[in-house]
């Protein structure tokens, strides 16, 4: 049995089995705890039986105007709990959250240009590569900006791909 509840400052000591892979990036303890603090409704842990850290999603709302938000920081599931749909479920608590909560036009995400089984999934749920940012990992891979329109977001503008390739520092930040 799987249960999905809120992130709390105690898992950050129980979720290292589900970081234990290329793809995943891992931060530092104040990054979640910002996290934690700022959008705790976007950060969600999935447990298995005896509370064991299967995976999580960590998120957040920014953005101004037609740009108003939601993104994924980070999603990722434990090797040995794949293929469960469990990323799948994640992301549609977030995309909920920003759809209803926060009433932000689209969700955005970053994935490794090399993550084929991410992106794959990606698409599968309905987002889209909206532009490549170069360079944007450490060891210099690029990534790519997958995008969801939500239903604010009535002509889908926010998912108009972009032709050209953008660098990290290039980012809107808020």
């Amino acid at each position: 049995m799987t249960t999905i509840r809120r992130f709390t400052c105690s898992d950050l000591f129980t979720f290292n089995a589900v970081n234990l892979d290329y793809f995943t990036e891992t931060y530092n303890l104040p990054f979640y705890l910002q996290y934690l603090a700022k959008w705790p409704e976007y950060c969600l842990l999935a447990a298995g039986p005896g509370q064991e850290s299967m995976g999580y999603i960590f998120g957040k709302a920014e953005g101004q105007g037609e740009g108003w938000h939601g993104h994924v920081t980070a999603v990722t599931v434990a090797p040995h709990f794949r293929r469960q749909r469990l990323a799948d479920k994640l992301m549609g608590i977030l995309e909920d959250l920003t759809e209803k909560m926060h009433d932000g036009y689209f969700v955005d995400l970053f994935v490794r240009k090399s993550n084929n089984a991410a992106i794959n999934m990606y698409k599968r749920l309905g987002y889209i590569i909206y532009r490549t940012v170069l360079g944007y990992y450490s060891g210099d891979e690029d990534a790519y900006d997958m995008r969801k329109a939500m239903v604010r977001d009535k002509h889908k503008r926010s998912v108009i791909p972009l032709k050209r390739p953008i660098r990290p520092e290039d980012l809107e930040h808020d």
